[in-house]
């Protein structure tokens, strides 16, 4: 049954151009053809990266985050309650105003230590500066090294400056070892982040960032099982080159230095739309959507290699319209408040709002004072029998 799945899943004419055979693709001649059979090096290689990436964060980003200025947060215990911990845990975090109400009256409390205790809960569960800070940095360390890597090895490439030469030989390319080590590393790297988004912290746009894994892992395993190569490094030195400026504005973000996170991001913003929203719709797309049709039949492995680029195309739009958002916000308030996607401006909300509600309570407090020592030294301006209401 395995075996007659296998033989289906590699019939040629759903890989190759018509005409086309695997034994056109065999290594001959000194000449070295992709392989499957190479992808599987992409598993112990990425949690080879997940080993690298703890001693990183440990004995590099947590030094580098203390030299800039990010402290380890030490925070409040509270006061263990079985009550609203069961309901903190099973019902929500984020309880109503009757909730509340009710809470409190079970456990003997005022409505204001119910509240506080359910936001030093949720406190409890938020990841610190210093988390955020490493994985951020991370990120960015090992963009910026497969983006100064990619550049080496296609800045003397010919499809690099003829998109024509993405097609020329077609699909008898041979694999260069540059493009065997940028491929493989790059694949693993995501493989990495899939297999740590359980221990990641965990942002708004989860879901989003799965699929965008996913895909790219899918888009990179598809494009060199048949043997787009070409299109593949062009595709992901365009994705990387935004990314690098984008892990950069959160590490100052996380460091509070507000202005250059916000000039890092105003780049992050320019060269996103432009690699991403023109070059990549307009100029890669085309010479894969449109161009393939002047030299082959259409072929499934041509169709699924696009459908998979528009889906990545569509995940880019679902960003640039957050990336628009927050720059509104930036035009608007001076200040790019959330260039991370977790729950931090949530928490910082939070506790306005609680700074708030304790100036009131103070303001409201020293106002009844003021009225009980304004009544008792003014009792004897009264007249008798007007003291009641």
């Amino acid at each position: 049954m395995f075996q007659m799945f296998k033989e289906w899943f590699w019939l040629e004419r759903f890989w190759l151009p018509p005409t086309i055979k695997w034994s056109d693709l065999e290594d001959h001649d000194g000449l070295v053809f992709v392989k499957p059979s190479h992808l599987c090096m992409t598993i112990p290689y990425a949690f080879g990266l997940i080993i690298i990436r703890h001693f990183f964060e440990k004995f590099i980003a947590s030094p580098l985050a203390k030299t800039i200025g990010i402290k380890e947060e030490v925070r409040k215990k509270i006061t263990p309650n079985t009550v609203l911990e069961n309901f903190f845990k099973h019902s929500t975090r984020k309880p109503s105003q009757t909730d509340i109400y009710g809470l409190a009256k079970k456990c003997n409390l005022t409505e204001r230590q119910v509240e506080r205790w359910f936001r030093s809960r949720r406190n409890q569960d938020r990841p610190c500066r210093m988390k955020k800070f490493q994985e951020a940095c991370w990120r960015f360390t090992f963009y910026l090294m497969i983006t100064i890597a990619g550049i080496a090895f296609l800045y003397d490439k010919p499809w690099v400056y003829d998109l024509w030469e993405v097609w020329n030989g077609y699909p008898r390319q041979p694999l260069l070892p540059s493009q065997y080590w940028y491929y493989i590393l790059e694949m693993s790297f995501y493989w990495s982040l899939l297999f740590s988004l359980g221990s990641d912290i965990k942002r708004k746009d989860f879901l989003a960032h799965v699929i965008h894994h996913l895909a790219a892992v899918s888009l990179m395993s598809f494009s060199w099982c048949a043997n787009y190569i070409r299109s593949g490094t062009l595709v992901m030195i365009l994705h990387d080159a935004a990314d690098i400026w984008l892990e950069s504005a959160k590490m100052f973000s996380y460091a509070g230095w507000k202005q250059t996170c916000n000039i890092l991001f105003f780049i992050f913003s320019i060269v996103f739309f432009i690699s991403r929203l023109v070059i990549f719709p307009f100029w890669i797309l085309y010479f894969t959507l449109i161009l393939p049709l002047q030299y082959l039949e259409p072929f499934f492995s041509c169709i699924f290699l696009n459908l998979q680029l528009i889906v990545l195309q569509i995940l880019n739009l679902y960003w640039g319209y957050f990336i628009l958002k927050m720059l509104k916000r930036c035009i608007f308030t001076k200040n790019i408040q959330d260039v991370r996607s977790d729950d931090e401006d949530e928490y910082e909300e939070e506790e306005v709002e609680e700074e708030e509600k304790e100036k009131e309570e103070a303001t409201k407090g020293k106002e009844t004072d003021d009225l009980k020592n304004g009544l008792g030294a003014n009792r004897h301006l009264i007249p008798n029998g007007q003291h009641g209401c």
